[in-house]
This record gives structure tokens, C-alpha cells and sequence, in this order.
């Protein structure tokens, strides 16, 4: 079997459970990981090359993403531009459209596949929100997050001049709407009032309710679980009152990890352009023949 050559951009905490689930996927081969030290080796990278630049990689099939959300089309692009398929978690929601077309653009321009806001939220739940949407079309739908640590929020966060450490906890109050609890650790220097104002108005923040604190040790206070409760009431035809849930607790940076890998594996499938997850055939996620799936999972 002709292995897919990836390579992993960022070796932050989604970064290391990507590596995980490509050496568990057995039609992966990790040709390297792309950081901003690449001097900076750990114990865990010594087999791989490490290098600072994608272009330092030969014969990549697809890069996996796992750099902040915000430098997520930077580093697409210059992938992009060399051939290389790419597969990011960006999870601003209301960029996403605007990102969609961006990469798009620079895809169809190299010949190359971009799979965009390839996480769970966005993500899978997506594919989960689209079912529901065709299973009642007139209706409403609730996503719950939490509770539990946000990642993309958490990283937000700790790009805020001033903030040391960082935790953005997000709490479910019900019909969609959330809390954003935040605990930062503070640099010298700073005031707190100021750090948190820019915290609450932050994209990230401005639109929930965000209460921010500071502590001594934001990792006393850390774990990476998370969830989702999705509610849809809704019309099927003429009949009312169908109601679906959908409920998971998870590793958040685990099951990001996972998604982007079998969305690696759907990149190679598709035709030149960007897609989210609701425009990939769900199957191509999957290692093998369609028709083994087709028969087992239908």
C-alpha cells in the first residue's frame, strides 16, 4: 500500500495528538514536522526531520494545520502554492466563509485540495448540524458547548499583550448561549483591568458573557475535556414535534486531531478547491474501499 506522505505544521497541543493519530492510521507516513525552532527537538521528534519552512520538505502530499487560527491562511497559502494539500481547524465561525474563498482561489490556482475548519466544532458537528437540518427543514437547532476547555478561545487569549498563561473555559447556559469563564496568569508590568478589557472585546470574546480572573497557576486548573449537547425540535413534512439530540464528551485536542487526519486522508479524493466539512462525502474520511464501508455502515 502507497503510504499518504504528511507533514505537521505546529507543534503545539493539537500538533502532538496529530502525530498520534498518524502513526495509528496505517496509511500515513510522517515526512516531517515544520516548527518556528527547529533546533528545538524533543525526545518524541528525534526520528522525524524537523525544519522551519514547509518548502524544506520533499515529495508532501498534505500538510495537517495545527498552527492558531489566526495564521491559518498564512501558512495554508505557502503550502498551497508548492502543491502541497492542506487541512486546518480554523474555528472563527464567521470567517469561515471568507476563508472558504481565499483558499479556494489559491487551491484551484496549484491544483491542490484545502479542507478548512476540520475540527469537531466546526467539523463533525457540522456534518451532524446539516443531518439534522434535512431530517426536520422547518425547525430550530442548539448547540451546547462545554463544559469544558476551548482551545481556539485559550490560544486567543494568550496572544493578548500582557497575559503570561492562559484558560478560557466555556459554560453552557442553555439555547446556544455561553459563559466564557477565563483564568489568566499575568506579566509583570501589567494591569489587570486593562489585559482583561482587551480579553472582552477580542472577536474570540465580544459576543458571550466573559468573566476574566487572574490566578497563580493556570495549570492547577487545566483539562482538556470537553462537549457538545445538540438539540434540534423541528417539522418533518407536515409532522411536528420531532426533537434530536446529539451528546459526546471528549478530549478536546484529541478528537481535533482525529478529524483532521481522516480529512487528510478525504484531501486526496477531491477535486481542486476548498471544502468544509459538509461538502466532503463523509465516507471519504475513511481508510479503504467504499464499498467495504458501504456494506458494513449502511
Amino acid at each position: 500500500m502507497e503510504k499518504i506522505r504528511a507533514a505537521v505544521i505546529g507543534y503545539g497541543n493539537i500538533g502532538k495528538y496529530v502525530i498520534e493519530s498518524l502513526i495509528d492510521a496505517p496509511d500515513f507516513e510522517i515526512v516531517g514536522i515544520v516548527r518556528r525552532d527547529a533546533t528545538n527537538i524533543p525526545a518524541e521528534l528525534k526520528e522525524y526531520e524537523v525544519v522551519n519552512s514547509i518548502s524544506q520538505l520533499k515529495n508532501v502530499d498534505v500538510a495537517l494545520l495545527c498552527t492558531p487560527t489566526r495564521s491559518v491562511e498564512k501558512f495554508a497559502k505557502e503550502c498551497l502554492a508548492l502543491g502541497i494539500n492542506t487541512v486546518d481547524s480554523y474555528d472563527i465561525h464567521g470567517g469561515i466563509i471568507d476563508l472558504r474563498k481565499s483558499l479556494g482561489e489559491a487551491a484551484k490556482l496549484y491544483s491542490a485540495v484545502s479542507i478548512i475548519s476540520a475540527g469537531w466544532d466546526p467539523g463533525s458537528d457540522s456534518i451532524i448540524r446539516t443531518l439534522m437540518e434535512a431530517m426536520a427543514p422547518k425547525g430550530i437547532t442548539y448547540t451546547n458547548f462545554g463544559p469544558g476547555m476551548s482551545m481556539g478561545h485559550t490560544v486567543a487569549v494568550k496572544a493578548i499583550d500582557g497575559v503570561r498563561a492562559a484558560l478560557s473555559m466555556t459554560i453552557p447556559t442553555g439555547t446556544g448561549v455561553h459563559r466564557r469563564m477565563v483564568y489568566i496568569e499575568l506579566k509583570d508590568g501589567y494591569n489587570f483591568n486593562q489585559v482583561a478589557d482587551a480579553i472582552k472585546t477580542d472577536d474570540y470574546f465580544a459576543h458571550d458573557e466573559t468573566h476574566v480572573f487572574q490566578v497563580e497557576n493556570v495549570e492547577a486548573l487545566k483539562d482538556m475535556g470537553h462537549g457538545v449537547l445538540m438539540e434540534r425540535k423541528g417539522v418533518s413534512g407536515s409532522t411536528q414535534n420531532q426533537l434530536f439530540k446529539f451528546d459526546m464528551r471528549i478530549n478536546n485536542p484529541a478528537l481535533t486531531a482525529q478529524v483532521m487526519v481522516g480529512c487528510a486522508r478525504a484531501a486526496l479524493k477531491q477535486k481542486p478547491g476548498a471544502y468544509t466539512l459538509i461538502e466532503i462525502p463523509v465516507v471519504d474520511l475513511l481508510q479503504g474501499d467504499r464499498e467495504k464501508w458501504i456494506k458494513k455502515l449502511v
